[in-house]
């Protein structure tokens, strides 16, 4: 509520009870006698506008009651689904206008738990005063033009047809995967917004890469509002539904722009162009989506059925539509009318929640009780496992947008690729001569029509074509292109068997950094460890096994029991089984190391932390 004294109006006009509530530019704040409880009013929302009410606050059932302690004994009105009520908080009689009716009615409520239950969806509310036996009605918080948008980057998943090079625990959003050396696609995500007016974004990530996406952000210099952390993935609508609890809990109500985390755009002010569009309906209570222009009859996407042109560059939803047949998406393709699901979205908070729980309020309660048991730090809010387990697993599509009225599709022509499978890898480019595209260390002879990945060694073809290797240093993929969505067979495999190659790569990172396993064998294990400036290891002891360290680069801080080293390249020094021991850099540039272990256990589960700055000792 700060600030909303200074805030001033051009001019006022009066309300007479049959009439609409007037245009924000003929409200006057300091007109107004009642000031809210500023204690009480942190939670009420930012304005909204809508042809319905055009200065007026949207308000959703936790915030309605905030609303009324925080203007408690000032006069408002209420509308919702074109009921309108006015009164008193305190006051002990009920008058509802009728349907359709947007005026301002006589009478006072009774509270606003029997009003709420009445409606049971969205709550308009309009402060009032009675100068001169005439309703003068203001915004509670006048509106100034297109307010910013805040991103929701949905960065959950696995990417399991991407394996050898996206395993459980280092995912395809976190890879560079378009050839074009900017970045990583999650941190491509996040720079396509620049040019837009927006807050920091509310990233909701697994809490298993927690660390990955906090480096990532660092390391590209940008800024998060909050990293919401789910245990275990329960799909679009409960991520997208914490997601806005949260961009809603300080009692703000933003237009959200939700977007995958792992997509590819080519045409970014295509895209930046589209989002304006669809700004301008979510700011009137659309609930919008990004339909993308075909440009084949593609059978991997769900499908959208555009119905008439809306002003502003919009559709209405005729239908949503599965993953098609060929015949059936070459008619989609033929006719013109139909636009491939992105998964993107844009919408107010507000009413994409009110949405939910018209229609799947299971979804909304089971969410809003894991957020209400969660912990925070200073960065990062754990959801609770326990309550967010209960959360049904939905996709947005099924929960909300399939059955909302609301819904509108914004078409883009951007480029667009989900990066859904190697071949739509290599069908982004760049390509040589003969249609190939060669990453790494690579021969290719008689060769066409390829995507060849080499990290770690020289991988040669010949005679070949419309083939799949990706070459890692523990695993090698050799796919038929057409056949490149049965990788996640190979993934199903390897969870089954247990093997390694499912959950990690041999460089794995941490927090404070990343370690390589060089060899391991009977009772020994090398790894290469590279710490970053500035970080260290949690104090911790291990019941299974002994440690050499040698340092390679940098400058090493050791604690080793009661003793405090600092070490340089070439020395090195000994941890015995059983003692508490840390690793710090305290230099300016990464610290190197070679660790060999050794012992009858060398698994990473036998570490005891006593101290951890990055949050991992065990309760």
């Amino acid at each position: 509520m700060a600030g909303h004294g200074q805030r001033h109006m051009a001019s006022h006009a009066y309300l007479q009870s049959d009439q609409a509530c007037p245009d924000p530019a003929t409200g006057l704040w300091n007109r107004c006698r009642c000031r809210p409880d500023a204690r009480r009013a942190r939670r009420l929302p930012r304005p909204c506008s809508s042809s319905l009410y055009p200065c007026s606050v949207v308000l959703d059932v936790d915030q309605l009651h905030h609303f009324s302690m925080a203007y408690s004994g000032s006069k408002f009105a209420l509308a919702c689904g074109g009921y309108t009520k006015a009164g008193t908080e305190s006051g002990a009689k009920t008058n509802m206008g009728q349907p359709g009716s947007h005026g301002v009615q006589d009478g006072c409520c009774e509270g606003v738990a029997e009003w709420y239950a009445y409606c049971g969806g969205l709550h308009v509310a309009y402060l009032l005063e009675h100068p001169d036996n005439a309703a003068f009605a203001t915004p509670l918080w006048p509106k100034n033009g297109a307010s910013m948008f805040t991103p929701v980057i949905l960065a959950g998943g696995n990417g399991s047809r991407l394996w050898p090079l996206s395993r459980q625990s280092f995912p395809k959003q976190f890879l560079a995967l378009d050839g074009q050396d900017q970045g990583t696609m999650f941190q491509r995500t996040l720079a396509r917004l620049n040019g837009l007016e927006h807050t920091p974004a509310v990233v909701v990530s697994n809490e298993n890469h927690r660390f990955i996406v906090a480096e990532q952000l660092r390391v590209a210099k940008m800024a998060s509002r909050r990293v919401i952390l789910e245990p275990l993935a329960r799909n679009t609508a409960p991520a997208i539904a914490l997601a806005a609890l949260e961009a809603t809990a300080d009692g703000t109500d933003p237009i959200l722009l939700v977007l995958a985390a792992d997509h590819h755009i080519h045409d970014e002010e295509a895209f930046r162009q589209a989002v304006k569009i669809a700004q301008v309906h979510a700011e009137a209570g659309r609930l919008v989506t990004f339909g993308i222009t075909p440009t084949h009859a593609e059978t991997g996407f769900g499908y959208i059925h555009c119905g008439d042109a809306i002003a502003e560059g919009g559709f209405a939803i005729e239908a949503f539509k599965e993953k098609p047949s060929p015949e059936m998406a070459a008619e989609y393709l033929s006719s013109g009318a139909y636009l491939w699901n992105s998964g993107m979205f844009m919408f107010r908070a507000s009413v994409f929640l009110a949405e939910l729980r018209k229609h799947r309020s299971d979804i909304l309660s089971a969410c809003r009780i894991a957020l209400e048991n969660s912990e925070a730090d200073s960065y990062f809010l754990h959801v609770s496992s326990e309550k967010f387990a209960l959360c049904p697993d939905e996709s947005v599509d099924y929960a909300v947008m399939e059955h909302t009225t609301a819904g509108l599709v914004v078409p883009l022509d951007a480029g667009w690729n989900d990066l859904g499978s190697w071949a739509a890898i290599w069908d982004v480019g760049p390509h040589d001569a003969n249609s190939n595209r060669l990453e790494g260390d690579v021969m290719a002879i008689d060769t066409r029509n390829c995507l060849v990945q080499s990290h770690h060694r020289l991988v040669a073809t010949v005679g070949v074509e419309d083939l799949i290797v990706i070459e890692t240093k523990d695993a090698v993929l050799v796919a038929n292109k057409h056949n490149s969505q049965q990788v996640k067979d190979v993934v199903k495999r390897l969870q089954t068997e247990e093997r390694p190659e499912f959950v990690t790569h041999p460089l794995v990172n941490r927090p404070w950094g990343h370690y390589d396993t060089i060899d391991l064998g009977e009772r020994y294990q090398v790894k290469r460890i590279s710490v970053l400036p500035g970080e260290c290891l949690s104090l911790q002891m291990h019941y299974h096994r002994a440690e050499h360290w040698i340092v390679v680069s940098g400058t090493a801080k050791v604690i080793c029991d009661d003793q405090e080293l600092i070490l340089s390249e070439n020395q090195s020094t000994y941890i015995p089984l059983g003692v508490k021991h840390s690793l710090a850099n305290p230099g300016k540039v990464p610290l190197e190391l070679i660790e060999v272990q050794s012992g009858s256990y060398l698994g990473e589960d036998d570490i005891v932390r006593f101290e951890d700055r990055y949050g991992r000792l065990k309760k």
